[in-house]
């Protein structure tokens, strides 16, 4: 095959019919999510868009302060997403989700372009743009099914968690086992489908780069260190992420504060 089979934009509004599935199951089940299905698959929509022709640009400006700030901008929407879908308060949550997912991007990006890579510089457009999406993409599901799981089990039990206190366990020791169901409840499906991803998919990013031309065994590479990249991210996102909301969602006296959440 000489190059990727485009797809026009009538037969990219014809693929829309398979949304009709999803929408009639969420409709038919009465779950209250169509609305935000359909908004969410129009914003999708729209920015993926704008971001095929913006990239071309940015690609060939290749600016390591107009990447960086792409990257911040992706940041913001990926905390604001992740604080509307945990039905946490945005004046409180919004800062410490902020700090921990750049700082664990910063982490893996600089070890995996920087050192595994060994580009110049790792705020290479090409690189540094598609490389910190996926992290954030990928992160963004883990953040929110850990946070639901944590603050939402404390709330739940705080006669579990009174009870660890008052038999002399500091605020870290009577956490932990919150933090360990919330560490389970996020990672086992992404330790799971990672176990067998080579077995019964071709994950997006190399399925793209195959397509694109690439050797299938430089793929399979590429998609190695992503899986390992990603997993890496996430998991510590997740954790400074708890650590440092952790500040603000207890009262002097160890208490959670009720008004966490929205």
């Amino acid at each position: 095959m000489d190059g990727v089979i485009d797809i026009n934009y009538m037969k990219l509004f014809m693929g829309y019919a398979l949304m009709l599935i999803p929408v009639f199951i969420l409709w038919y089940y009465k779950t209250g999510l169509v609305k935000d299905t359909i908004i969410s698959t129009a914003r999708m929509t729209v920015q993926l868009l704008l971001v095929g022709v913006y990239l071309e640009y940015i690609f060939k400006l290749n600016s390591a302060l107009l990447n960086i700030a792409w990257v911040l901008i992706m940041s913001v929407i990926a905390t604001y997403t992740i604080i509307q879908r945990s039905g946490l308060k945005y004046r409180l949550f919004f800062i410490p989700i902020l700090i921990s997912g750049i700082i664990s991007i910063a982490i893996t990006d600089a070890y995996f372009i920087g050192f595994i890579i060994k580009l110049d510089s790792i705020f290479d457009a090409r690189y540094f743009i598609p490389i910190t999406g996926m992290l954030l993409g990928n992160t963004i599901k883990n953040v929110i099914i850990a946070l639901n799981a944590y603050y939402k089990r404390i709330d739940e039990e705080q006669t579990l968690y009174r009870w660890h206190l008052a038999n002399g366990a500091s605020r870290k020791e009577a956490l932990l086992p919150f933090m360990r169901h919330a560490l389970i409840i996020a990672f086992n499906p992404t330790i799971a489908s990672t176990a067998i991803m080579g077995l019964i998919s071709l994950p997006g990013m190399m399925t793209g780069q195959i397509l694109g031309g690439s050797n299938p065994n430089i793929a399979v590479k590429y998609q190695i260190m992503l899986m390992v990249t990603i997993f890496s991210s996430a998991i510590l996102t997740v954790v400074l992420t708890i650590l440092f909301s952790n500040r603000i969602a207890f009262d002097d006296y160890h208490n959670l504060r009720k008004g966490i959440f929205r």
